[in-house]
């Protein structure tokens, strides 16, 4: 089975479930191109935790991908897209080994009231909980022809919706890009490894 890469070749048709997005701190890019897929980056060899207590956006699609790391290996994901985005008590964590031992970086924003924003997201992640709803999802649509400026290739499987909603969200990913990220009230912290976003 094959997946279609962030760099634009053809992929397989694969059935996904609905994947939301969220926004990370430590990834952030200006100058998304519309109408066509972001500009790629390989990814580190470390997944990150992403937490919110709700996410909202406008304008969603999710197709099927593969995220390359530096060493050339494919990660697959599904790659999933929000024009708009609003997340309240942001959270991201990711551990990384080092010479020291394990080495945690822990960043949370949008507390208080004050949600984080994003424009333009693009996020290759691998697993997602929480409770969604969807406004106008359409399921089964050509990923070419998604409701978002990022589209997959033509024929492939793919779904959007006018709006999205994630209560509770838990998302673990390989990689996110925005052309705009608001971080409220952000605080970036060291840790042992052993404090993430959730277990």
């Amino acid at each position: 089975m094959k997946f279609r890469k962030l760099t634009g070749t053809h992929g397989g048709r694969i059935l996904l479930a609905a994947v939301p997005v969220a926004v990370v701190a430590t990834v952030m890019m200006a100058g998304v191109a519309n109408g066509a897929v972001p500009v790629a980056f390989d990814v580190s060899g470390s997944q990150f935790q992403i937490g919110a207590t709700q996410l909202s956006g406008t304008s969603f699609s999710q197709y099927a991908g593969v995220a390359k790391d530096t060493n050339g290996k494919d990660h697959q994901v599904a790659i999933a897209n929000i024009g708009q985005a609003s997340l309240s008590d942001l959270c991201q964590s990711v551990v990384t080994d080092t010479p020291l031992g394990k080495v945690g970086m822990l960043i949370t924003a949008g507390g208080g009231g004050k949600p984080a924003t994003a424009t333009n997201l693009q996020i290759g992640m691998t697993d997602l909980k929480g409770d969604a709803s969807f406004g106008n999802i359409r399921i089964g649509v050509d990923a070419a022809h998604v409701n978002t400026s990022a589209k997959g290739t033509a024929g492939d499987f793919a779904q959007d919706a006018d709006t999205i909603k994630i209560d509770g969200l838990q998302q673990t990913a390989w990689s996110t890009q925005a052309a705009v990220f608001n971080l409220t009230g952000m605080h970036v912290q060291l840790t042992d490894g052993s404090k993430g976003c959730f277990s």
